[in-house]
């Protein structure tokens, strides 16, 4: 027979104080990405329509290029804690939930990174 009360059961077993700071950021990622992915919106259109070299151009403008960083750091970070979350809701080992939330972040780390290069490498050819 178990004397404890419900709230001894429960103690030690609540949050680690990162989930609020997790569902925060998530939030204020999507907010971020909604000026943002109007501003891609636009400059898909003009990649489309317009010539490479005007293209590159308006690219190289210093407004519209961190527009562009900040979308590709907004959109790769709001993923990775996208994925986290689905990981922690449907992985019930710890060993793989871990690995498979360590992977998705390096993976999303790298293609940040590799986008961000290529940003760059366009502006500084414009």
């Amino acid at each position: 027979m178990d004397y404890r009360t419900p709230l001894s059961r429960v103690r030690g077993l609540g949050s680690a104080k990162s989930g609020t700071t997790h569902w925060w950021m998530q939030r204020v990622t999507a907010v971020a990405l909604i000026p943002l992915s109007f501003w891609l919106i636009y400059f898909l259109g003009l990649s489309v329509t317009a010539p490479y070299q005007q293209t590159v151009d308006w690219l190289a403008s210093p407004v519209n290029t961190l527009c562009m960083v900040a979308w590709i750091i907004a959109v790769f970070y709001h993923a990775a804690l996208g994925l986290q979350v689905v990981i922690e809701d449907y992985v019930a080992a710890e060993g793989p939930k871990i690995i498979s939330i360590w992977a998705v972040h390096l993976a999303f780390l790298f293609l940040a990174i590799a986008a961000l290069l290529a940003v760059f490498r366009i502006v500084s050819i414009g």
